[in-house]
């Protein structure tokens, strides 16, 4: 039987190409939330380095590969503590640079995902987008996927894990102020959109002029919020997983008169338009 997961959504500020001291706020936190019964962790995008980078040059001074030298770090914690753990890093594969989130177990690397959609905002304007597909990865029971901040604004990232039976959709993010819609709106629709557990972890503090809002947020299935920061302060939010909540999509408000099911009742005959590359009509 499929048990309820008790997840972290760590809100931290980081050092820009800091990564000693990052990794080293990591650890504590990693301590602390399995202190609190919590069997996965997830800590923002770019944790390990910073994002605010000026050319690539600067930022591949910061990356490492996967499997690498945080990841390894993390692989003893993990072991040590019992839990799993997400987290963001700039990946370098030879000359090419990727924003990237590593999943990572007590038995080591688990999954990379390297993020598709790319804004011209900090070191994304240097980074490669990630060739996909979009996939889900088992966790002991948990089905889990992973899209990184922008990739949250593009509904069909979303639905495409939904789709493959995702039960909990991850978005560490590194929200600035003027993103501030994705924390108050997006985030829960994508969860209700799709009837999955959907977990937005945003970082706080300041990077050369650009200050990041926090606000992170769980949103369950329904679209209900199950723990939030209304902060740009550190700190870590706690919820509960129950991955059948999320499997079972028909939602019956009175059987035989109100029922819904937001997979099973859409219409992909009439979808083709997603999938037709062209731009504004």
């Amino acid at each position: 039987m499929t048990q309820p997961w008790k997840i972290a959504a760590v809100q931290m500020d980081c050092r820009l190409g800091d990564k000693p001291h990052n990794l080293r706020i990591m650890k504590a936190r990693l301590v602390e939330a399995a202190a609190s019964g919590a069997r996965l962790a997830i800590f923002p995008e770019c944790t390990l380095s910073g994002y605010c980078f000026e050319n690539k040059e600067e930022a591949l001074a910061h990356s490492e590969p996967l499997p690498g030298p945080s990841s390894e770090e993390i692989k003893g914690a993990c072991r040590e503590l019992g839990v799993s753990v997400i987290y963001g890093l700039l990946e370098r594969q030879g000359s090419s640079l990727y924003n990237s989130l590593a999943l990572v177990g007590p038995g080591g690397l688990l999954a990379v995902y390297r993020k598709v959609h790319l804004p011209f905002l900090g070191v994304d304007r240097f980074a490669e987008r990630g060739p996909g597909p979009f996939v889900v990865h088992e966790l002991d029971g948990l089905r889990l996927g992973m899209l990184i901040c922008y990739d949250g604004g593009f509904p069909e990232a979303s639905r495409c894990l939904a789709l493959q039976g995702a039960d909990l959709i991850v978005l560490p993010t590194n929200w600035p102020p003027a993103a501030i819609a994705n924390p108050l709106h997006v985030v829960v629709t994508r969860a209700l959109e799709n009837h999955v557990y959907f977990a937005a972890v945003n970082r706080v503090g300041t990077e050369r002029g650009v200050r990041f809002i926090g606000m992170s947020r769980i949103i369950g299935p329904t679209g209900k919020p199950l723990a939030v920061s209304e902060s740009d302060r550190e700190e870590t939010l706690y919820a509960d997983i129950d991955p059948v909540q999320a499997r079972r999509k028909r939602i019956v408000h009175e059987a035989g008169k109100y029922e819904l099911d937001r997979i099973g009742d859409r219409r992909p005959e009439l979808y083709s338009p997603l999938v037709q590359d062209g731009g504004t009509p």
